[in-house]
């Protein structure tokens, strides 16, 4: 007797520990992988002139693609009022310039680092007409046969400057300079001669190409204006340099050259 309500004891106690074991293994938290903390989210703004809209649009489609954290914002314009409002405390992560001095003023004002800068890809200048015209220009010195005249205003938009002084060097500029019209940036050029608004207009090869509604009629020779270079850099106090300088590094490599100069730039690396 007593040894059969020892084995019913050491059953019953067995049964609790049992139970009690299989309770504590349920209300153990179940071990997994430590979760990482999320990737944070950041924005770069770009000022870049106005003719590299296409090929960056496309290779940031592709930088995105790898790096889908970063965000690029672009502020297309004129490289001089770009560098203009960056002077004046613009927000801005990289600068994109279409001209050497406009990029040379903001390493010399210290915004931006010289060692974090590159002439990247360089341009051809040439002269446009619509499609369809019939004014016979085919050469500068044609431009005489013209009614209205576009270049970017000078002072402000390299391709204006790069078009003035061609046409100063080819003994031009003094017969034509009142009818000319005065453009904010090169695409507004190429509206007005892709409108008809004005009879010819002068504008980077790149942007030349892009448009199905002008012709090309002279390139400008190499001698006739400043070399065409761009300069690339990161901006010195950017809120993300690291993120900066990985977009920096990207337009540099094999791919990102390959896309500029399948729109019409030419490689300087």
């Amino acid at each position: 007797m007593k040894k059969l309500l020892f084995l019913t004891m050491m059953l019953f106690l067995l049964t609790v520990a049992g139970c009690s074991g299989a309770a504590n293994e349920q209300t153990k938290k179940p071990e997994g992988k430590k979760q990482e903390a999320p990737v944070e989210k950041v924005e770069l703004t770009v000022s870049a002139a106005a003719s590299l809209q296409d090929a960056l649009n496309e290779i940031t489609a592709n930088f995105e693609k790898e790096h889908s954290n970063v965000k690029i914002n672009y502020n297309f314009g004129a490289s001089g009022a770009l560098q203009q409002q960056i002077s004046q405390g613009a927000p801005a992560d990289l600068f994109f310039s279409a001209a050497e001095d406009k990029f040379d003023k903001l390493v010399l004002d210290g915004l931006i680092e010289e060692a974090k800068g590159i002439d990247l890809v360089g341009n051809e200048l040439v002269l446009v007409v619509p499609k369809d015209s019939t004014k016979e220009i085919k050469t500068f010195e044609d431009l005489t046969k013209a009614d209205k005249i576009s270049i970017g205003t000078p002072e402000a938009v390299p391709v204006g400057k790069y078009a003035k002084d061609t046409l100063e060097k080819l003994n031009v500029w003094q017969a034509i300079e009142g009818k000319v019209v005065f453009a904010k940036d090169v695409r507004q050029v190429l509206t007005y001669v892709e409108t008809n608004n004005v009879d010819a207009g002068i504008v980077y090869k790149t942007d030349a190409l892009i448009s199905e509604k002008v012709k090309i009629a002279a390139t400008a020779p190499e001698d006739s204006h400043a070399p065409i270079i761009y300069p690339l850099g990161v901006i010195k106090n950017s809120a993300h340099a690291k993120e900066a300088q990985l977009f920096y590094d990207f337009l540099q490599n094999e791919n990102s050259m390959k896309t500029f100069k399948k729109y019409g730039f030419k490689g300087l690396k």
